[in-house]
């Protein structure tokens, strides 16, 4: 069998097998991670997720984007600890962080998106979807499989972004379907303002998603996307910092998409209340976080790469 099918399906089940994991160690730790009635059905998404990717993987399997050796393993681990550790710290248990609007605040997202660019999508992948669940554990908020896929998915498209010899047309073919995505998005929230912010959270009183959804809420894709756009004007002759900004906007939309689609069925919502009450304050401010902590990220890496010869 092809090294590299082997590979990128151990690393699919590695996922799979931490997330298994986490399910039945976690609620013996904290009750507060049991899964309730929905976890089949969860799990099932997460199936969905994982096939997604490989289907992907076997439509682009003769790139060498998809190699996965010792080096890319210490990076998923690495990644995924970083993730993990970071989601933990700002989703308000050891550094309250202020929510503007009442729209979650996650930074750490800016890590399986560079992540992803710089090692690889299934580097991006594992850091994505296995560091989202164990910080998600860490917090004591409650476990959401189907949306660490999500940010999964977030991972890996960024790194999708080798694939192209021609970034530059890449770019912009990236940011035409943001724009379309983004736009669809904002119009529904205008004809659904009076949508609770489905990711809303008071830590003092332990209360989610009781809160109109905000004007800055609302319009925070459109805001991401601006700000995405002034980064690649501005980056325009640094194409690893363009590419990796406009690819981890991409991979944010469809990401977090499919997680809040997929509530659905899980929870029972109505496309209103998934796209305006969770994917909009959640997809939003990761896109904001896109442009303004990625091509730091980035810069940095280069930085690195240019002193050590590598």
């Amino acid at each position: 069998m092809d090294r590299k099918l082997v590979s990128v399906l151990l690393a699919l089940v590695a996922v799979l097998v931490f997330f298994v994991a986490i399910a039945l160690i976690g609620p013996l730790v904290n009750p507060a991670l049991q899964l309730d009635e929905t976890a089949l059905l969860r799990f099932v998404f997460v199936g969905i997720g994982l096939l997604i990717v490989f289907l992907v993987y076997y439509l682009t399997r003769e790139r060498k984007i998809w190699e996965v050796g010792t080096r890319e393993v210490v990076y998923m681990a690495i990644g995924a600890a970083l993730y993990a550790i970071f989601s933990y710290l700002f989703n308000g248990t050891v550094f309250a962080v202020p929510s503007v609007s009442q729209v979650a605040l996650r930074p750490a997202i800016a890590i399986p998106m560079f992540f992803g660019y710089a090692f690889g999508p299934a580097v991006g992948l594992f850091t994505g979807a296995v560091g989202n669940m164990f910080g998600d554990a860490l917090t004591g908020f409650g476990l959401s499989p189907q949306w660490s896929v999500g940010n999964g998915l977030v991972g890996m498209i960024a790194g999708m972004a080798w694939l192209f010899e021609d970034k530059k047309k890449s770019i912009n073919t990236v940011i035409i379907l943001s724009v379309i995505v983004a736009a669809i998005a904002t119009a529904l929230y205008f004809l659904n303002r009076n949508q609770a912010n489905m990711v809303f959270f008071d830590p003092e009183n332990n209360i989610f998603g009781d809160q109109q959804i905000t004007l800055f809420a609302g319009l925070s894709a459109l805001v991401g996307l601006v700000l995405v756009l002034v980064v690649r004007y501005v980056f325009r002759s640094n194409i690893d910092v363009a590419a990796a900004v406009t690819w981890s906007m991409l991979g944010n939309l469809i990401g977090i998409g499919f997680a809040a689609i997929s509530d659905i069925w899980i929870n029972g919502f109505s496309p209103a209340v998934a796209i305006v009450g969770e994917f909009l304050p959640s997809a939003g401010p990761n896109m904001i976080f896109a442009a303004i902590l990625v091509p730091i990220l980035v810069a940095a890496y280069s930085s690195v790469q240019r002193q050590t010869g590598r």
